[in-house]
């Protein structure tokens, strides 16, 4: 019964985020690569061939290029076709609205993050003292190591076998929006400096974790109880905490799933449903990397006390 009621979840969360990708997305196909939809808006790893046709979005598109491409023929914003080296890190901006041919000549494997102008608006405004901004894509080619880093990160976290964690994909994404405003807008102010969160912010915060860190959970939502932006939460709690919001939260699940595992007889499928883990597998792969044990390896150790 746990188990179809996890396989439901799991169904209505990717029922959901194809919905999410269809306000923006359709431009994109999805046999194109393994994608998550965010609150800011999506990820997506793309393996595509050649492509000679236009493309106009309502959402901006940035793609990072991961092997390099040489002698690559291409365009973009309409500008004419030219032959260029495309390596890896390699940097192409479409803005929402602009009508251009991401044209290429050869197959490629790249990192698409995708941004709702309302958010990019909307960090703009809150983290870098920004009005209306305007994107500037570099010239075809030019190489953003730093743009290629958190695109390296995304593509691990989408094309792992377990399910891709959006928490993590949402601060991926956000992080890689505030990117662009510091280095590819034409005005540029430099972001307010903020130490850690409150007392009484990290107070409540810890407290609705505890009580909720089963249940799938977004950086916006959290962000909210602080009553700050998503980006300034991260780096609030991550100087409050010591880590990442998305490690605070698996090490309360592993915690928890290993209280179950040594105190009683619990199926270990239903206690990585119960602690909030997508199935056996993914409470295992956890378990392994954070822990360096198994479920089981715990259990017998329970038996062993």
């Amino acid at each position: 019964m746990m188990q179809h009621i996890a396989t439901l979840k799991r169904s209505t969360r990717h029922s959901l985020s194809r919905r999410r990708d269809h306000q923006f997305l359709h431009v994109i196909p999805e046999n194109t690569g393994p994608r998550v939809a965010t609150s800011k808006g999506c990820a997506i790893y793309a393996r595509h061939q050649p492509s000679l046709r236009s493309l106009t979005a309502e959402a901006h598109f940035a793609a990072v290029n991961l092997p390099s491409t040489p002698n690559n023929q291409s365009s973009l914003q309409c500008e004419k076709f030219r032959t260029h080296d495309a390596p890896a890190g390699s940097l192409a901006i479409q803005p929402a609205n602009v009508e251009g041919p991401p044209v290429w000549s050869h197959f490629k494997e790249s990192l698409i993050i995708v941004i709702k102008p309302a958010s990019l608006l909307e960090l703009a405004a809150k983290e870098l003292d920004l009005g209306d901004v305007t994107l500037q894509p570099p010239a075809l080619g030019t190489v953003d190591f730093q743009a290629l880093h958190i695109a390296e990160l995304l593509k691990v976290e989408l094309v792992r076998q377990e399910e891709a964690i959006e928490l993590y994909v949402d601060s991926l994404v956000t992080i890689f929006a505030l990117h662009l405003l510091r280095n590819y807008v034409g005005a540029h102010t430099s972001p307010r400096p903020r130490s850690g969160l409150s007392l009484g912010d990290a107070k409540r915060v810890r407290e609705f974790l505890d009580e909720n860190f089963t249940r799938k959970l977004s950086i916006p939502e959290l962000a909210d109880i602080a009553g700050l932006s998503p980006f300034y939460f991260i780096r609030a709690f991550n100087k409050t905490f010591g880590q990442s919001p998305h490690q605070y939260i698996l090490n309360l699940r592993l915690n928890f799933a290993e209280k179950l595992l040594l105190e009683g007889n619990i199926k270990i499928a239903e206690i990585a449903y119960l602690a909030g883990f997508s199935s056996q597998s993914h409470l295992t792969a956890a378990m392994k990397r954070s822990r360096k044990e198994t479920p089981a390896d715990i259990r017998r150790r329970g038996k062993d006390l």
